[in-house]
């Protein structure tokens, strides 16, 4: 008889029941014999599933049947997420973080990917890299948690209320990413009343491209920096350094000058010091001679200062020696005037490869190294005279594609509107044009059949035009300047007598209504361009006959002789040329084989040519001409597009 076992030995065990807190038993899985599996490749007849995470390319020496590359694209962002939901449930946290009155449990490795500063805390043998909680000093509370929030989400917001701490706390964590986002963040909420505390913030956190954007933004806004309320607390360093810059933009140095005197006189006690240094970065001989006179000479904070009266006795002997009661005075820094006061560059007319005359316009911002548009003229003129007169523009003559011309108009920066006036007696084109006390003066020219030696004056305030002295040669393509000063005279260069191209220059006096010759140039040139640079005369490019010239020469009237200078960069026959901010500007012109649109400036203090921004079209036979006024009036908003950002307020 068998024995058998009584009934409990042959109970299973009871199930636990997880949800009565049983414990449930790990059992591991029977592990899989791979070396008792066959594996068939598919057929031929098979095609295999299209999936994009296979590799296209098999390793080296793999059979591109036998591998299946699996990539699981979204796995980083799931982990991430994951991590993120510990975060907030407080599990499997390792580190506690103690800031001010909070303690937040995080993840050692979430920071440490995304902090370089949690990064070299937990991998370098310090102490915190051993202990189990680690508190922050001197940050913000609030930015600390939201940091460890974007370590989890890579996200965070970002307001006006948020981002100086945010930054503060990310530069210190080096966390590049938010710190990056909040400098983008702060360069768009710029302001006057803000920029100068933003870049010192930035500075002292070292934030090169914040600090570069703010010193941008004052350098454009300066006018508007100066009058507020965190202008004094600017520091000297910086504050002389901005003073140093040509890139201010400011309408007069009379501004300039003001913001100097207002950031002294805010601590004078304590600044006193620092006048003498900063008053001579203001470019005094650029002030007007009765402001220098009654304002500067009369202010009690450089009558006490002995350097600031060297300064202001510089300035006064640059202002006699313009008007020729003193002898010329050496050219430096301070007698050239910022570009935003420089004036501007007008290319004006011209004609390109088609033929056609051109009746638009483009002017030269000097401050952005760019050129824009401005209102077109009335007529197509190539071949056009120029000339700047008591702040406008005048533009007469020429050629319009079916005729010569004898008509003229003017153009009002102010207005920015071209007005007809008189027109001239005769048609021509070719014609140069000089302003000298006063009237404007139409010299030379030609037309389909001759070369004119005759010469018109107009008379604005009359708008008539008067017949003068002829010249002693007929000169067609004639370059034309006048020399202001206490002699007063119009110097006619070169230029084409209907046979051969001329090297002969002559000069006229207004008051004896005369011209006599003066040394010829070097070279012959006809369709040069010919400007007054520190009292001295410059004739540029132009051609010899049919050639195209790249040479340069320069006329001293004391010694009357010429000078060779540096070669310009390119040979431009028919080029414009004009004076600006201490160089010379050549644009445009006919180099022999192609209509030319770059420009080139010579500096007379290293005795080089450079090329700049160029025209947007190529020009030959057009008229340049420097105006005394400002680039933010020209502006013609139906061409120019201009995007303006509204600043908000930190």
């Amino acid at each position: 008889m068998a024995t058998g076992t009584t009934s409990s030995q042959h109970q299973p065990p009871p199930t636990p029941d997880p949800q009565a807190g049983d414990a449930v038993p790990f059992i591991p899985p029977v592990p899989m014999r791979l070396d008792s599996l066959q594996l068939f490749p598919p057929s031929e007849t098979t095609t295999p599933p299209q999936c994009s995470s296979l590799s296209e390319t098999p390793p080296d020496g793999a059979d591109e049947q036998s591998q299946f590359r699996f990539e699981a694209k979204t796995l980083q962002r799931d982990s991430f997420r994951m991590l993120y939901d510990f975060y907030q449930k407080g599990q499997l946290c390792d580190i506690e973080i103690c800031v001010g009155a909070k303690s937040v449990n995080c993840h050692r490795v979430v920071l440490a990917c995304c902090s370089r500063y949690f990064r070299a805390m937990f991998l370098c043998e310090m102490m915190e890299s051993r202990r189990s909680s680690v508190r922050i000093q001197d940050i913000d509370e609030a930015a600390l948690i939201e940091l460890i929030k974007f370590a989890y989400t890579a996200k965070i917001v970002l307001t006006v209320e948020n981002v100086q701490s945010l930054l503060y706390a990310s530069s210190i964590l080096q966390m590049d990413h938010v710190s990056n986002a909040c400098c983008t963040f702060m360069k768009t909420h710029l302001h006057p009343s803000n920029c100068i505390g933003i870049r010192t913030f930035a500075e002292q956190h070292g934030h090169d491209t914040l600090v570069a954007c703010a010193d941008d933004f004052i350098h454009n806004n300066f006018m508007d920096v100066v009058t507020c309320d965190e202008f004094v607390t600017m520091t000297v360093r910086h504050f002389d350094t901005l003073l140093a810059s040509d890139d201010l933009n400011v309408t007069d140095e009379i501004v300039v000058y003001e913001a100097v005197i207002r950031w002294v006189k805010h601590d004078p006690e304590s600044r006193r010091k620092y006048l003498a240094q900063l008053i001579g970065k203001v470019k005094l001989p650029m002030l007007p001679v009765s402001f220098l006179v009654t304002t500067v000479c009369s202010e009690e904070l450089l009558k006490m200062d002995s350097k600031c009266r060297d300064h202001i006795e510089g300035a006064q002997s640059y202002q006699l020696s313009l008007a020729c009661v003193l002898p010329d005075v050496k050219l430096c820094d301070r007698v050239l005037p910022r570009k935003s006061c420089a004036g501007v560059l007008f290319c004006v007319g011209g004609r390109g490869a088609s033929g056609d005359p051109f009746s638009s316009i483009e002017c030269y911002d000097l401050r952005n190294n760019r050129w824009f548009p401005v209102t077109d003229m009335s007529t197509k003129r190539r071949h056009v005279g120029v000339v700047s007169a008591n702040r406008k523009l005048y533009a007469v003559g020429g050629h319009d594609g079916n005729e010569h011309l004898h008509s003229a108009e003017m153009f009002d920066p102010c207005t920015n509107s071209w007005k007809t006036i008189a027109p001239m007696h005769s048609y021509r084109r070719g014609i140069a044009l000089a302003y000298l006390e006063g009237p404007i003066y139409a010299v030379g020219g030609l037309d389909d059949t001759k070369c004119f030696k005759t010469v018109e004056r107009y008379d604005p305030e009359l708008n008539s035009w008067s017949p003068v002295q002829q010249m002693q040669m007929p000169r067609g393509g004639v370059a034309v300047v006048a020399l202001k000063g206490y002699t007063g005279y119009i110097y006619a260069v070169g230029g084409n007598d209907g046979a051969v191209s001329l090297e002969s220059c002559e000069r006229y006096d207004p008051h004896l209504d005369k011209w006599v010759y003066v040394a010829p140039m070097n070279q012959r040139r006809a369709g040069a361009g010919v400007t007054e640079l520190h009292g001295q005369l410059y004739a540029v490019g132009g051609f010899d006959e049919s050639s195209p010239l790249n040479s340069v020469e320069r006329f001293d009237p004391t010694t009357n002789t010429w000078t060779p200078v540096c070669k310009m960069l390119s040979a431009r026959g028919g080029v414009g040329v004009a004076t600006l901010a201490g160089k010379i500007y050549a644009a445009g012109g006919h180099d022999g084989n192609d209509y030319l649109s770059s420009v080139e400036t010579y500096n007379p203090l290293t005795d080089r040519w450079t090329f700049v921004a160029g025209v947007s079209i190529c020009r030959a036979g057009a008229g340049i001409c420097h105006v005394s006024c400002h680039v933010g009036d020209l502006r013609d908003l139906s061409k120019v597009s201009n995007v303006c950002a509204t600043a908000g307020r930190l």
